[in-house]
């Protein structure tokens, strides 16, 4: 069954498992407002519980935007949860300030012991922008893009990594400008800056998260038509607004834009902002309904989870796609 709220759309999703339940988190607005595109501005963090991610358990708001001005008084976006060494639960979350009108976007951190009482750690951001990540420029992009902070351990050695949307201001044409930023950190708690890990083929690259399959490193993200780079289009075929993914040999990189069709894409936004989860079954594929039909109404539901196949080479497919067939070079990073 679809995760569905009576009074409340969600949308972009992460999960974490911690025994036998697993913990989803959920963007959340009130249907109250009654535009679905004000969501953004009107957004808290939703958690649920699940034994199959199938049959959740509305836990309710456990995260909102900060009282009083701050940095993140705006809003409170994307991000994913891990355990630290400490034992102790770390959110790492997206935020924005009224003061900037909720353009600027910086990276946060919490901790919780219970999975749902979160904790902010210190004043500000755990990470700001800078060089040679894109600074807000009107002129060539909406908003500074610093946001959707994914983290893991690092495989190849000790300490953490962090994967995030970001963008590259020396990149003439803004629609090659997406690049997938990282940062890197002993503890969770100091932060240092790295230079993308990835730069082209679409204006951004959202929501993303790197897990290994197959023994490769598959970096999934995702984007709409309308920022897709001709470099993308000439190699991918008909721009589609959707899930897709990057291939690598180690997770630093470099990477490469898996070849078409896309894992999971429509010509208009069907499914969007896809998390794979690894479950004693397979990999699962879980994203939110935009619009189930062409010009229907905004659904804000989070779907049923969709096995995805691991084929030769790190290329995926959702179970029952055609095989997924070579449709030109990737993009470089």
């Amino acid at each position: 069954m679809t995760f569905a709220l009576p009074d409340r759309w969600l949308w972009d999703s992460w999960y974490v498992r911690d025994g036998d339940v697993w913990h989803g988190y959920f963007l959340e607005a009130p249907k109250a407002i009654g535009d679905p595109e004000q969501r953004h501005w009107n957004v808290s963090i939703h958690h649920a519980t699940s034994p199959d991610l199938v049959a959740w358990t509305s836990l309710g708001t456990c995260f909102r935007p900060a009282e009083g001005p701050a940095w993140d008084d705006g809003t409170t976006w994307t991000g994913s949860v891990v355990r630290g060494d400490d034992g102790r639960w770390h959110l790492f979350y997206t935020g924005t300030s009224r003061a900037e009108r909720c353009l600027k976007q910086r990276i946060g951190h919490a901790v919780s012991d219970d999975l749902h009482a979160w904790e902010r750690v210190g004043d500000g951001p755990a990470l700001d922008i800078g060089p040679p990540y894109e600074e807000h420029d009107p002129a060539r992009w909406h908003d500074r893009a610093f946001r959707d902070p994914w983290v893991m351990r690092d495989p190849r050695g000790a300490g953490w990594l962090m994967v995030f949307t970001a963008r590259r201001g020396d990149v003439a044409d803004t629609r090659s400008a997406g690049a997938i930023g990282l940062a890197t950190s002993p503890d969770l708690f100091e932060w240092r800056l790295e230079p993308p890990v990835f730069t082209g083929g679409f204006g951004e690259l959202e929501v993303p998260q790197v897990f290994e399959a197959g023994g490769r490193w598959v970096c999934l993200f995702c984007t709409g038509a309308p920022h897709w780079s001709q470099e993308s289009r000439d190699a991918l075929g008909i721009a589609q607004t959707g899930t897709h993914y990057l291939l690598s040999d180690d997770p630093r990189g470099p990477w490469t834009i898996a070849p078409g069709p896309l894992l999971d894409a429509a010509p208009f936004p069907r499914r969007y902002a896809a998390r794979v989860v690894e479950t004693e079954a397979g990999l699962r594929l879980l994203g939110f309904r935009w619009f189930d039909r062409e010009g229907g109404p905004f659904v804000g539901a989070i779907s049923d989870p969709e096995p995805v196949e691991v084929l030769e080479g790190g290329l995926l497919r959702l179970a029952g796609d055609q095989p997924a067939r070579p449709a030109g070079p990737g993009a470089g990073g």
